[in-house]
């Protein structure tokens, strides 16, 4: 099971392909997955929101945790699972599942819609933390419509079986009070933010745009720990632009667009309400990888 000692580098969360009839492409995920893997990652994710949690059914879940596992028996890629949902009894009984199935964390997402108190939110963490399972708790008020303040998060950080934080605050504020207390381990989710986050005290980072030159956002993360601060810096810097795009529209659209334009899946078919790029954001995309040195998918 995954230690705090395992929470560094770049952690990938990955797309769930389906095809254009939406349903599940396993043969796709197999061959894209393998892809990412063969990269030397420290981390990755199923059933994230890049992986469209959400639409994706239990059953669909089992599946893919199955042949997630499988691809990574040869190596020691800690392997974590989304589980987290607006309902408490939903996200304990997605955790228990993810346990069973042989993840080794679950990502555990402040309950979104609902809007709980911070006492809410505790309480939601503290009953998935009973599982058993490490938790990383994944803080994105963007998308939950309400964030841990600096008090709750170190409560969820402290309880038994939370190992760590995914922070997609928006701002380095959180990582930077976390580090100063010392704190378990936190990994930067929002990706134009990543290297700074890493110089205020980020472990890395669960990045969505890592999907694509997944290489040079880990040589982004080995410049950094190495202290070669200009390299990290410059190496960012080639790969703002790429982030900027793939940010424009809804995650994960852009990044299966560009996947399925590589071969590295079949079809960028979204599950609804999420739809496909807008043509204005392809043809910037085309642009883009018609550039020197644009986009390399996984190596």
């Amino acid at each position: 099971m995954l230690t705090e000692q395992q929470i560094y580098g770049v952690y990938v969360p990955v797309v769930t392909p389906f095809s254009t009839a939406g349903e599940v492409d396993l043969d796709s995920y197999q061959r894209y997955v393998k892809n990412i893997v063969n990269n030397s990652i420290q981390g990755l994710v199923v059933n994230g929101t890049t992986g469209e949690s959400p639409t994706v059914s239990l059953d669909e879940l089992q599946l893919l945790v199955g042949v997630s596992r499988e691809l990574l028996k040869s190596t020691t890629i800690p392997l974590v699972v989304g589980t987290g949902t607006n309902d408490t009894r939903s996200t304990v009984k997605r955790t228990e599942l993810a346990a069973n199935l042989g993840a080794d964390a679950a990502l555990v997402v402040v309950p979104y819609y609902s809007r709980p108190s911070q006492e809410g939110i505790i309480a939601h963490f503290r009953k998935a933390a009973e599982v058993g399972l490490p938790i990383i708790a994944y803080d994105i008020p963007g998308r939950s419509g309400v964030g841990m303040t600096l008090d709750t998060a170190r409560t969820i950080l402290e309880m038994e079986h939370v190992v760590g934080l995914k922070d997609c605050s928006g701002s380095p504020n959180l990582v930077t009070e976390l580090a100063r207390l010392r704190s378990k381990p936190v990994l930067c989710g929002d990706d134009l933010h990543f290297l700074e986050m890493l110089g205020c005290g980020a472990a890395g980072g669960m990045l969505a745009s890592a999907n694509v030159q997944t290489a040079d956002f880990l040589q982004i993360y080995h410049y950094f720990a190495a202290g070669q601060q200009e390299l990290a810096e410059a190496a960012f810097e080639q790969l703002r632009s790429l982030m900027t795009l793939l940010f424009k529209e809804s995650n994960p659209a852009p990044i299966k667009w560009l996947l399925q334009e590589q071969g590295e899946i079949a079809s960028d078919t979204l599950r609804l309400p999420l739809t496909s790029i807008t043509s204005a954001l392809a043809e910037e995309l085309q642009v883009h990888l018609q550039q020197p040195d644009a986009v390399r998918l996984t190596s």
